[in-house]
C-alpha cells in the first residue's frame, strides 16, 4: 500500500523518483468538499496493471492518510523513515490524505501513538469502518466513492478545539516558514516554551516541531532533484536554513537513503526510459 502525498505546488512531493513511479501508476487527486478543507489536504486515488512486482519508494509527510483499498482498510500514521510500497497485479486506492493535525478530530485518541503505525481502519472508526469499505469498493466512479468517505468524515467530526488550530497553524509554518530553523524558532512565534509545544505537537501532530522543518526541507531538495534541472548545492543548503552544504547532505542521505549525487543518477536514468505521465486532477 502506497501513500504518496501531493499539493498542488509540488505535485509528487513525498514520491521518491516519482517518473520511474508514475510510468507504472496512475494518480489521481482531488480537492476536499469546502467544508472538510480545513481538515484535509487531498483525497487521492491510485491504479495500477503490473505485469511485475514494482517498489515505490515514499518520503512521508507529517500527517494521517486513511487508505481504502482490498483486502484491508487502514490508517497510516506519520511514517518518520523511508517507506517502500509494494505494487503488483491489479489495483485500486482510494485515500484521504489529512492536513499535519487534521485527522485529530476524526480519531479519540492523542497523534503520537500512531506514529510508524499502520492501523485496522475498524480499530479507530468502529462498526462503520466495514459499510464504508463497501461503498467505495464497490463504487467504481472515484467522486462518489470520495463522497462517501466524506459522509463518514462529517459523521465522525468532534467537537472545535482551540488548540489543534494553533498547533496546525504552527506545523503549516514549520513546513513552509524558511526563516524557522528549529523549534526553538518556531516556539517563540507562538510565544511558549520549547516543552509545552512539544507536548501540544504530540497531541495533536504526532511528531515534533523539528521532526517536520528537517523533512519539509529534505522532501523539497528531492523534489528539485527529481525534477531533472540541475541544482547549485551549496545555494539550496542555504535557502533551506542549514549550516553549510555538508549539512544538507548529510541530511539528506540519512532520510532519503541515497546521497544526493546517487540520488540524481537515479532519478535521470527515469527520465531518460520515457519520463512520466504526470499527476491527474
Amino acid at each position: 500500500m502506497m501513500s504518496p502525498s501531493i499539493t498542488p505546488e509540488d505535485p509528487t512531493r513525498g514520491i521518491l523518483n516519482p517518473a520511474a513511479g508514475l510510468q507504472r501508476f496512475e494518480l489521481r487527486r482531488h480537492a476536499p468538499a469546502p467544508d472538510l478543507a480545513r481538515l484535509v489536504d487531498w483525497h487521492w486515488v491510485v491504479r495500477w496493471s503490473l505485469a511485475a512486482p514494482f517498489e515505490q519508494e515514499i518520503l512521508p509527510h507529517p500527517c494521517v492518510n486513511l487508505a481504502i483499498e482490498a483486502p484491508g482498510s487502514v490508517v497510516h500514521g506519520i511514517g518518520t523513515r523511508r517507506e517502500v510500497a509494494r505494487l503488483e497485479g491489479t489495483g485500486r486506492v482510494v485515500a484521504t490524505k489529512f492536513k499535519p493535525g487534521g485527522f485529530f478530530p476524526f480519531a479519540p485518541l492523542p497523534m503520537r501513538r500512531l506514529v510508524d503505525s499502520v492501523v485496522p481502519l475498524a480499530e479507530i472508526f468502529g462498526s462503520v469502518a466495514e459499510p464504508l469499505e463497501r461503498a467505495v469498493l464497490d463504487q467504481p466512479d472515484d467522486a462518489i466513492a470520495i463522497r462517501a468517505v466524506e459522509e463518514t468524515l462529517r459523521a465522525r467530526k468532534g467537537p472545535e478545539d482551540a488548540g489543534l488550530d494553533e498547533a496546525m497553524a504552527l506545523a503549516s509554518r514549520a513546513q513552509g516558514d524558511r526563516d524557522i530553523h528549529r523549534a526553538e524558532d518556531l516556539a517563540r512565534v507562538a510565544g511558549v516554551s520549547v516543552r509545552t509545544l512539544h507536548r501540544a505537537f504530540e497531541r495533536y501532530i504526532g511528531v515534533g516541531p523539528k521532526w517536520i522543518i528537517r523533512r519539509s526541507r529534505v522532501q523539497e531538495a528531492a523534489e528539485r532533484v527529481a525534477s531533472g534541472a540541475p541544482v547549485a548545492w551549496a545555494a539550496l543548503a542555504q535557502e533551506l536554513g542549514y549550516h553549510d552544504q555538508a549539512h544538507l547532505i548529510r541530511d539528506f542521505k540519512a532520510q532519503v537513503g541515497f546521497t544526493p549525487a546517487a540520488y540524481a543518477e537515479r532519478c535521470a536514468a527515469a527520465l531518460l526510459k520515457g519520463g512520466a505521465p504526470g499527476v491527474k486532477g
